[in-house]
């Protein structure tokens, strides 16, 4: 009988905890054939995965009251999977946050997203935790949250929860071949804040054409590098900050601003929003010598 009481009290607390998430939880009509989830995340802002948006014109949100509102495209960041939506709050609620950094493997979670019917959840635990991490587009997400469930596809873009129905982030299938991920609440507010104030996710540019070489063992003893790969300029764009920092096609880039530049995806990770607009050092090979320059880092056209 107490096993039962038990049973039955953590059942009542997990629907108890589902309902408060729900409250800020919306469908949207975004994707043909298939609603996706949206968080109420701020007043009169909806956040959702950016794979599931599919249109750019009006999109319909069905609300917790049953109601439907107009939402409209602020912005998306395919880099993190996330797109903004402005739609009007009124019968929306704002989701009670948690805290994502407190999370460790084994926890429970709650998925909650909303179809026709009313709100939809899935429950599990979650099975990676870690530090920050770079998707395979350069996005920046500030914590690992790998789910141990699998994530229905009309619960992309919806709310993670905690077990007491507190916000954690956003799940999204749309950054892992495999199980479902979350995108963290300090990463959801940052990048909203960009979308909302820009429309887009400003990325740096060089405007150089890149290669990944290996760097010949004589020469990285002869100039102490530690590096073992760099990226060869094979283009340089006409009136480019590239050209105007006097980096030649030939140079191979090894670093950033002292960071190592190994790969496409390392000098992408360093080319962030928050860089665009500065001066950066680059250490190029030229020529057998390592050469420094100031190069300013432009932002990428849409």
């Amino acid at each position: 009988m107490g096993n039962t009481n038990v049973l039955q009290e953590f059942s009542n607390a997990t629907a108890a905890a589902v309902e408060q998430a729900s409250q800020a939880v919306v469908a949207l009509n975004s994707r043909r054939h298939m609603l996706t989830a949206g968080v109420h995340w701020r007043e009169g802002l909806i956040v959702t995965a950016n794979h599931a948006v599919r249109r750019e014109g009006e999109i319909q949100a069905l609300l917790p009251d049953g109601r439907t509102a107009a939402a409209t495209l602020v912005g998306r960041d395919p880099s993190t999977d996330l797109a903004l939506l402005r739609a009007p709050s009124a019968g929306l609620g704002l989701p009670v946050m948690g805290d994502p950094a407190a999370l460790k493997v084994g926890n429970i979670v709650l998925a909650v997203g909303r179809v026709e019917t009313g709100p939809r959840a899935s429950m599990g635990v979650v099975g990676v935790a870690g530090g920050a991490w770079k998707t395979w587009q350069g996005g920046q997400i500030d914590q690992l949250i790998r789910l141990g469930f699998e994530l229905h596809p009309t619960l992309s873009g919806g709310m993670l929860a905690d077990a007491a129905g507190r916000c954690l982030g956003i799940s999204t299938t749309g950054l892992s071949r495999s199980l479902g991920v979350a995108i963290p609440a300090t990463t959801v507010n940052r990048v909203a804040s960009l979308l909302l104030e820009k429309g887009r996710i400003p990325r740096g540019y060089l405007g150089v054409g890149l290669w990944p070489v290996e760097i010949p063992a004589s020469l990285q003893s002869r100039l102490a590098l530690p590096e073992q790969r760099g990226l060869i300029v094979q283009h340089v764009e006409a009136g480019g900050s590239a050209e105007k920092a006097g980096i030649l096609m030939g140079d191979i880039l090894v670093r950033l601003n002292s960071k190592p530049v190994t790969g496409i995806r390392e000098l992408q990770s360093l080319l962030s929003a928050e860089v665009v607009g500065t001066s950066a050092k680059a250490a190029v090979i030229r020529a057998g010598a390592l050469v420094e320059l100031d190069i300013l880092i432009a932002e990428r056209a849409s």
